[in-house]
């Protein structure tokens, strides 16, 4: 139902704008439509430039996008699509080789920086974002006073894949806690998929049985389970990419969002108007308005305020280079 409902509003999208303009492809992630994460971010995005601009739009999905990568880019090149967009990190292996072939065609990719005279890659901060909730969580973890706080100065992560990607998340989320209070244990574990809430309940769960107070997702649909397993045993969750904060209002402590649906829009805007640049990476941090923490809506009246203005001067901080969180991506 929820691909159909999907097929339904590209079809109605399409014969809306009567292909009068450009056509844009997005090729969904692991996790696929309805994570209410990163693709569903994409996808608002792409909708939206839809309504906005006289844009054609499609998005593609696949039970394999990783190992389909190379056909699913080559088939959306053909059916003369002008802008391809992946939001699969893993398609940066045959991106560049297939970009060659279509040197009309522009592609986009997310999270990695991809050499091509026809690639735009878009590169979101996510470890100012983590670095951020990370200092939150710190300092929650570490007040008692603070409903369904015990005394244990535990925290967990949990990441949906091992990979430089999802640890840019995982080390600006210690940088932060540790930046607060070097005392805070991080738990760490890795799911090994962005599709599986079961298995992210049962992983939260063990975390919360060993002491944390919060668990922060990053791992997709899988995350789903983690922000559930906060809300059945009383202990909050921080959620990724959107604002999630009302998937569990009240435990879900804050989202670190990462605004896709931004950064596709921008790349469909710069297309209609003639200013999409193969070759060029383009950058969404906090300085940029890419990355935000939510505004916490449900939880800020258990938020002790001196908590919200140091999260604030943490961020100026940033931001202005007084502290620099690492980015292991960079390190590759």
């Amino acid at each position: 139902m929820k691909r159909l409902f999907s097929a339904l509003i590209i079809l109605t999208l399409v014969t809306a704008l009567g292909f009068a303009g450009p056509k844009v492809a997005m090729i969904i992630a692991q996790g696929g439509l309805g994570d209410k994460s990163y693709n569903d971010s994409a996808y608002a995005g792409l909708t939206k430039a839809a309504v906005d601009f006289d844009v054609t739009v499609k998005a593609i999905e696949s039970k394999d996008v990783v190992t389909e990568g190379e056909k699913l880019l080559r088939n959306a090149a053909r059916a003369g699509f002008d802008l391809v967009i992946t939001l699969e990190y893993s398609h940066f292996e045959v991106l560049e080789r297939v970009a060659k072939d279509f040197p009309n065609t522009t592609f986009a990719i997310l999270n990695i920086a991809v050499p091509g005279d026809n690639v735009v890659s878009v590169i979101f901060k996510e470890h100012e974002g983590s670095f951020l909730v990370g200092a939150l969580a710190a300092m929650v973890t570490s007040n008692t006073s603070i409903p369904n706080v015990n005394p244990e100065k535990i925290i967990g992560v949990i990441g949906g894949t091992k990979s430089a990607g999802i640890d840019k998340f995982l080390v600006g989320y210690k940088e932060g806690a540790h930046y607060i209070d070097p005392d805070v244990q991080v738990l760490e574990a890795y799911s090994f998929s962005f599709g599986d809430p079961s298995k992210g309940y049962e992983m939260a769960k063990a975390m919360f049985e060993q002491g944390a107070d919060i668990v922060y997702q990053v791992a997709g649909g899988t995350g789903l389970g983690v922000i559930q397993a906060a809300k059945d045993m009383g202990r909050y969750a921080i959620g990724v990419d959107s604002d999630q904060d009302s998937l569990a209002p009240g435990n879900v402590l804050c989202s670190m969002m990462k605004r896709v649906d931004i950064a596709i829009y921008d790349l469909i805007k710069k297309l209609v108007e003639g200013t999409l640049k193969g070759g060029e990476t383009l950058y969404y941090g906090l300085k940029e308005g890419g990355i935000q923490v939510s505004p916490m809506v449900f939880t800020r009246h258990v938020i002790p305020r001196e908590y919200i203005a140091r999260m604030g001067e943490i961020m100026e901080k940033i931001i202005c280079g007084e502290i620099v969180v690492t980015d292991i991506t960079m390190e590759q």
